[in-house]
């Protein structure tokens, strides 16, 4: 059996979530985006060659599927660590001191010079734009919960009592 036969029933059960997904969608290429959403709910970004199968699945040029993909700041091209930490740099919040927030996460997770990832996959740190919570400025979200009226020191906090509940 040569190497190639040997490996297609790997590739098929890597690719098998995303099958499913597509077929829950009943591979409609006008759910290209709720698709997208559920792959990268299941792989936590959109991996290039998952978004080539999205592509040949659905019948469209890769380039669509990139261009949705890179469109929608939701999606991520990236992996992400299990914990997304969002820092708000919107007007309210970098007034208030977002940015002493990001300094403070960055020196702690051991994050800069380009890295929003710890290596261990557990943390990335991203600043946006807006939460639209401005009335608890300076805000951060740890990924669906909202933190408002946050100094460095209660970031860092944050952080430890997560890395404790993971047992770090």
């Amino acid at each position: 059996m040569d190497a190639t036969a040997a490996t297609a029933p790997q590739e098929g059960r890597k690719f098998e979530k995303v099958l499913q997904i597509l077929d829950g969608h009943g591979r409609d290429r006008s759910r290209l985006v709720p698709i997208l959403q559920a792959v990268q709910e299941e792989y936590r970004y959109l991996p290039e060659e998952v978004m080539s199968l999205v592509a040949t699945s659905l019948g469209i040029p890769p380039a669509k599927v990139y261009g949705v993909a890179t469109f929608y700041s939701h999606f991520a091209l990236a992996p992400k660590g299990k914990y997304v930490i969002r820092v708000c740099d919107g007007t309210a919040c970098h007034v208030k001191g977002s940015q002493d927030l990001v300094d403070a996460l960055q020196a702690r997770l051991g994050l800069g010079a380009g890295r929003k990832t710890t290596p261990d996959m557990m943390f990335t740190l991203e600043t946006v734009s807006c939460l639209g919570a401005c009335g608890l400025a300076p805000a951060m979200v740890v990924n669906e919960d909202v933190h408002g009226q946050v100094g460095p020191d209660a970031a860092c906090e944050i952080l430890e009592g997560i890395r404790k509940m993971e047992g770090m």
